[in-house]
């Protein structure tokens, strides 16, 4: 059946620049009209040049000794030998025109007899990446010789310029015996005179295996295009409005308003996106403006987190947090619980660290207590222990079982809010404490020790993201079944065009991913932010690329409708889960009729009866 289409989306065009992929000012969204051509007319797209093979075809196996470019790193020495059982494509590979579904081709090179965990090899970037343009680094790697190695070990893929200075890369944790693909991304500021990618990680005597390597600059149409499809299969319903209640004639409805004029708006996404709020951000006119029109949920920036309600011992106040929260009401706005307690200890406030243990126990439940019951209900969700992949001060001074305890005794005293877990570096593959194996990890003991998580955090906090390293960390989030929320978003870029770039990476990402339900930015305002070069508003109140990016996308992810209704009565279309209000002239007098209905998540049609 046909239906209405909502309003044509934020529409911007990548250009390319001698086949460099230089992003004009215009950003990465597309228009894609409905007679647009396959994503798959080109066989092989400029972006796809693999940095890694020099000028006129790939790099020759028989050089440098059949090691086709590879070089020792630290006292390594190197051979070339073929896997005939070659690991799986990707299961992303075909999102991926880097990657341009090849097989792997079972030709690795061995760095072994390696005597330091710095030791490993390395290979010259042939061509040179040009500036601004976010590059994905990805290949297969497997370690051998390391036994009792329980979890796996670190692989790094680093990527240096002339000065060793590191730009960028990718980590793995690996489990020996096994090939795993290893992915990573950098980004250049001025044209290198040199770059080279450095392969390292495990301990000494561990050997490493390298498989097709691959250096290419990220073709961000093509993720847009897979992206569009995917957000309208997860986001997007169709709608049939069906008019059946009989006129006062005793006429049908449907013919009493077939032909009449309607109009359907959308009030609001069921996608919740928010942001950050401080005591001194609220005071600025400007920020209290751009917040009210575009965010639909706040978090306290540091107002509830330990430190600050209590940073001398029993001098306890939560006035900051309190008015935040009164601020937030007025608006109408959900607040989320950051945090109850950090994992950290550089976070944990001096006088708690002096603590002994009997101590520092009373003062953990005298926190939970104070801090839960005095806003029981008011939060939808709680951060319990921030960051553990990162810190164990709790866990190291009151056992293995203190983080559960925590949610536990959360849970008993305020039984609502959903329990996050929350973290960095999880969604960008360069940190092997932060890996999504090792966060599922978490939260599977967490649960184990009957922890009701409620829900999985992913800061955000990115630098040149890539959407399938993004999606692919997600993905394997998602097995848990669990909620997804990105928790605290900033993308840092001195170059507000990409700066604008990489923040719509990453909310395409999040918005497309069924497991993701919602987003919340860790500031927009510069001057009242953590990070710098990441505002969406500058300091004078004016919008910065970034910021018109954000709100182009909030529109484009926003469902209107115009049309007349059919001679059965019924409005068809198609739109984002969320809120509605149709408007219906009906009648001879053009009377207008106003009434409202919900689209929920559903894979079937959604018909609804409207009672005029």
């Amino acid at each position: 059946m046909a239906f209405a289409k909502d309003e044509v989306p934020l529409a911007m065009k990548l250009m390319a620049d001698g086949g460099s992929s230089m992003e004009k000012e215009a950003g990465i969204s597309m228009k894609l009209t409905e007679e647009g051509g396959s994503e798959e007319e080109e066989e092989e797209p400029a972006l796809a040049v693999n940095l890694l093979e020099h000028h006129g075809g790939s790099c020759s196996e028989e050089a440098n000794g059949g090691l086709g470019g590879w070089a020792s790193a630290g006292s390594s020495t190197l051979s070339v030998h073929h896997d005939h059982a070659p690991p799986p494509l990707s299961a992303t590979a075909e999102d991926v025109p880097c990657a341009h579904k090849r097989k792997p081709s079972g030709r690795y090179v061995l760095a072994a007899h390696r005597a330091d965990d710095k030791d490993g090899l390395c290979r010259e970037i042939s061509r040179a990446p040009q500036p601004k343009v976010t590059y994905r680094v990805a290949g297969w790697v497997r370690l051998e010789g390391c036994p009792g190695a329980d979890g796996g070990h670190p692989v790094h893929v680093e990527v240096r310029t002339q000065d060793g200075a590191r730009v960028g890369g990718g980590v793995l944790v690996a489990e020996p015996g096994r090939w795993a693909e290893i992915k990573g991304a950098f980004r250049v500021d001025e044209h290198p005179r040199h770059a080279e990618v450095y392969v390292h990680g495990p301990p000494a005597g561990v050997d490493i295996k390298v498989m097709d390597m691959r250096v290419c600059a990220v073709d961000k149409i093509a993720r847009l295009r897979h992206l569009r499809k995917k957000t309208d299969k997860v986001r997007k319903r169709d709608v049939v409005l069906k008019f059946s209640r009989p006129s006062e004639d005793g006429a049908d409805a449907a013919e009493a308003v077939n032909g009449a004029s309607i109009r359907v708006v959308q009030v609001e996404n069921s996608f919740p996106i928010g942001a950050c709020i401080s005591k001194s951000s609220i005071q600025n006119p400007a920020f209290v403006d751009f917040f009210t029109k575009h965010f639909d949920w706040a978090v306290l920036e540091n107002e509830l987190k330990w430190y600050y309600t209590e940073p001398v011992q029993g001098q306890v106040s939560y006035a900051d947090a309190d008015e935040l929260i009164a601020f937030c009401d007025r608006l109408k706005k959900p607040v989320r619980g950051h945090c109850i307690f950090w994992a950290v200890e550089n976070s944990v406030q001096p006088w708690v660290r002096a603590l002994n243990t009997e101590q520092l126990r009373a003062a953990v439940e005298s926190r939970i207590r104070g801090l839960v019951s005095r806003y029981s209900g008011r939060f939808p969700q709680y951060e319990v222990n921030n960051e553990m992949l990162h810190g164990a001060f709790f866990r190291q001074r009151l056992g293995d079982d203190i983080d559960a305890h925590m949610f536990r005794e959360t849970a008993a005293i305020d039984p609502a809010p959903a329990l996050f877990v929350n973290d960095y570096n999880v969604e960008s593959a360069n940190d092997p404490n932060a890996t999504p194996e090792k966060y599922v990890a978490l939260i599977t003991d967490l649960q184990r020790r009957g922890a009701a998580v409620g829900g999985i955090g992913v800061q955000g906090h990115v630098t040149y993201p890539v959407g399938d390293v993004i999606c692919d960390a997600l993905d394997k989030l998602a097995a848990t079944e669990l909620p997804v929320w990105i928790t605290e978003l900033d993308v840092s870029a001195a170059d507000e065009a990409v700066r604008a770039d990489d923040l719509e990476v990453v909310l395409r990402e999040a918005f497309a991913h069924p497991a993701v339900e919602g987003i919340m930015l860790w500031g927009f305002m510069q001057g009242h932010m953590w990070r710098s070069h990441g505002q969406l508003l500058n300091a004078d109140g004016t919008v910065s690329q970034a910021g018109n990016r954000f709100m182009g996308l909030r529109q484009e992810w926003t469902s209107h409708a115009r049309g007349k209704v059919d001679a059965n009565g019924h409005f068809k279309f198609r739109g984002f889960h969320g809120k509605y209000v149709v408007e219906l002239a009906a009648g001879a007098g053009g009377k207008q009729v106003r009434r409202a209905f919900d689209v929920h998540k559903g894979d079937e049609p959604l018909v609804v009866d409207m009672n005029l």
